[in-house]
């Protein structure tokens, strides 16, 4: 496939004001549509709803994979960035005082996919991951 079409996720929160103004408020993303119920975010292009959920489950620090010598949160989402906008991203989080999981670091240093990345928990607990390839054209390499 040669066109990447915008993706829409939907994730489960438990308190939609307060994701609402973390996801808006704090990363920045534009709101769009929304309801007393769920709400639409401009996700670098890409189509996240917020759905309140009293009680979702929350994801749990035991559920990680092991990459690069990282614990993981497994699951986790996020978008790949290019290597300019991932540290302009990095530097507005870090000024708006995110708690990382995995605070911004490199990577395969000196390796097919060299990467930048970061993960973060919302406030429902949700794993997000940012990452930019030093090298774009190594986003599927082996």
């Amino acid at each position: 496939m040669s066109v990447l079409s915008p993706f829409h996720l939907a994730i489960p929160v438990d308190n939609l004001e307060t994701n609402g103004r973390f996801y808006r408020d704090i990363l920045g993303f534009k709101e769009g549509r929304s309801s007393e119920h769920w709400i639409d975010f401009d996700f670098f292009g890409h189509q996240l709803v917020l759905h309140e959920q009293k009680n979702p489950e929350k994801n749990s620090a035991a559920a990680c994979g092991n990459v690069d010598g990282k614990q993981v949160p497994i699951p986790h989402f996020g978008v790949v960035l290019s290597w300019t906008d991932f540290h302009k991203f990095a530097d507005h989080l870090k000024m708006n005082k995110i708690s990382f999981i995995i605070e911004p670091c490199v990577r395969f240093q000196g390796e097919t996919g060299e990467q930048s990345t970061m993960f973060f928990h919302d406030p429902s607990g949700n794993s997000l991951e940012f990452k930019a390839f030093k090298n774009i054209d190594q986003l599927f390499a082996k």
